[in-house]
């Protein structure tokens, strides 16, 4: 009993490439989220103020205030999404639409 034989347990399949897989997965989430929706909120925030028919200090400061709540809501919803392509297409794209638009309408007189 004490000198019986032990048979190892059978080797499981290496999940190294699923682990990796997932893992710049999630980077790549982590990236959009934070980088992705601050290029985002930033010119999305820079084109309200840009729009604002008031004193440019007062549409910068309007515009600000609600971009703190939006970045969070940004930031939540890419990892809450399954598709990843439609976190990037829909965060990154949303940051360059923006900044086209504020670069074409210019400098605020």
């Amino acid at each position: 009993m004490l000198m019986q034989r032990v048979e190892s347990p059978p080797e499981a399949a290496p999940r190294t490439r699923h682990i990796r897989v997932a893992a710049v997965t999630m980077a790549v989430r982590c990236l959009t989220a934070f980088l992705g929706g601050y290029a985002l909120i930033a010119t999305v925030a820079m084109l309200i103020a840009r729009l604002l028919p008031i004193a440019r200090v007062e549409a910068t400061v309007w515009a600000m205030i609600p971009s703190f709540l939006i970045y969070a809501v940004v930031a939540l919803w890419c990892f809450h999404e399954p598709k990843l392509a439609r976190i990037v297409g829909g965060v990154w794209g949303g940051a360059i639409l923006a900044g086209a638009a504020v670069w074409l309408l210019g400098v605020r007189p």
